[in-house]
């Protein structure tokens, strides 16, 4: 499962998805579309976007939700924070504290 997550986020448009993701959960494909040629200026066809969006629902980054002839994708940090607590290791001594990080 860690291979197909660090697989899946590797490739600079998914993370992008999963901005927007993050930004506004339960997107239809048409939505991501729309948001990713609008705030990155990614022109992908809705095939490439749903290609993405495939491998980051195998990695167990997005879910799925149908309703209707629609479908919805909602994100799934699970994954992500299995891999941050692999290897966990206290910070040395008089580091200081990072505080919270801005994605």
């Amino acid at each position: 499962m860690a291979d197909e997550v660090y697989r899946a986020i590797a490739d600079p448009t998914r993370r992008a998805i999963l901005d927007e993701l993050v930004d506004r959960d339960g997107q239809s494909l048409f939505e991501i579309c729309a948001r990713l040629t609008m705030k990155h200026g990614l022109g992908s066809t809705r095939q490439a976007v749903s290609q993405h969006l495939d491998v980051l629902e195998q990695a167990g980054l997005v879910t799925v939700r149908r309703d209707g002839r629609y479908k919805f994708h909602h994100l799934d940090t699970r994954p992500l924070a299995q891999i941050g607590e692999r290897w966990p290791q206290p910070a040395p001594e008089g580091t200081p504290n990072p505080g919270p990080r801005n994605p």
